[in-house]
């Protein structure tokens, strides 16, 4: 039996790539009954994080029974979570209006990047696009260089997975109450821009300039920023507020630079960053972890992958696990009643075809019309 907060409640997932299945990785480590929905002949991995702790049930999309046994499992379902382009789901005959007409109760997820409406809905897009396009990318990166591309944090998993997951509880939530079901129109541009409320809180303050590294939470200001060790290796500070700031100057020998004492001149920060810099690289990063981990400079060590399921915080914390011999995240967040776990490893494509739908009381005649092009 499943265990966590969402114990008890089934989700049909529509393989997809990126944020859909992320979404459904949180849904399942919460508890849910993930049974995802994949083409024939498609392939697995047990290092296809994401696709952890649910079943897999393969079908021909195309086909009026694939179709059939899908709208079977809708039947049954609390949630629906697709990442089609708009219009897809509505051409298969697996629309929401559909949907909701068998299942009124039905939370119907929709992942997109641009969303299912406006003048670029139906156009390709990536992570990179969608941070672009919401001022979060011009943000970023070095004032004489040109943006970095970063890894897909900010749109595809924080924007569109983080907020899909949110939106899917609040649904079921309100269905709770209500007694119906809802479509979640989910758009990593809205979710990416959502993220960025406090920068553009903080520009109509006048506080946030436009110019990249020249801010305080950019890399413009000395005490916020990463920094090259003596071995090559980096480290990062955060020292913000005053009293943090001061650990920072006496543990780096800077307290009496009188320089460093005029914390928020702006003007000043490319030059202290300058000195802060050449201190740090007189010592290894252990040298200055041994100094500052711990303390409240607010400062941490740069890992790498390799190195961060070694930490011993992480380890303390069991940040990650193990499973199948592949290192990867554990559960988050962590519930004091109702405690999460990883449901299993990622599934062979089609290996819970009849057992899934046998489950969740599909009809027999459905599922053997289905088995037998299986």
């Amino acid at each position: 039996m499943a265990q966590g907060p969402l114990s008890g409640v089934k989700v049909v997932e529509f393989a997809g790539i990126g944020p859909g299945p992320f979404t459904c990785m949180l849904l399942s480590d919460m508890g849910a009954d993930v049974v995802r929905v994949d083409r024939k002949g498609a392939r697995s991995s047990k290092f296809d994080i994401t696709s952890r702790g649910r079943r897999s049930v393969a079908v021909d999309l195309k086909s009026p029974d694939g179709v059939a046994a899908c709208l079977a499992l809708i039947a049954k379902a609390d949630v629906l979570l697709e990442g089609f382009r708009p219009g897809v789901m509505e051409r298969l005959g697996l629309g929401p209006d559909l949907a909701l007409k068998s299942n009124g109760k039905l939370v119907y997820g929709r992942m997109t990047g641009w969303g299912q409406t406006g003048p670029l809905a139906n156009a390709a897009g990536h992570d990179l696009n969608y941070i672009s396009l919401t001022g979060g990318l011009h943000a970023m990166g070095r004032k004489d260089d040109s943006p970095p591309p970063p890894l897909n944090l900010v749109g595809d998993f924080g924007g569109g997975a983080l907020y899909m997951a949110m939106g899917i509880c609040a649904a079921l939530f309100e269905a709770q109450r209500s007694g119906k079901g809802q479509v979640i129109d989910c758009a990593m541009t809205d979710g990416a821009a959502s993220l960025a409320s406090m920068f553009y809180g903080m520009r109509a303050m006048g506080v946030w300039s436009d110019q990249r590294d020249a801010n305080l939470l950019d890399g413009g200001a000395h005490f916020y920023d990463t920094y090259a060790c003596k071995d090559g290796k980096w480290i990062s500070v955060g020292s913000i507020e005053p009293q943090f700031y001061a650990l920072l100057l006496e543990k780096t020998g800077l307290s009496k630079d009188a320089a460093f004492q005029a914390q928020m001149d702006r003007a000043a920060w490319p030059a202290l960053s300058e000195k802060l810099a050449a201190v740090i690289k007189t010592k290894t990063r252990d040298e200055w972890s041994a100094l500052m981990e711990g303390t409240d400079v607010c400062f941490a060590p740069v890992l790498s992958w390799a190195e961060a399921p070694e930490h011993a915080h992480n380890k303390a914390r069991e940040t990650f696990v193990t499973v199948e011999g592949v290192v990867q995240p554990n559960v988050a967040p962590r519930f004091s009643r109702t405690a999460s776990k990883v449901q299993g490893p990622p599934p062979e494509v089609g290996a819970h075809t009849e057992t899934a739908l046998r489950d969740w009381g599909v009809d027999a005649a459905i599922i053997d019309k289905l088995m037998v092009g299986a």
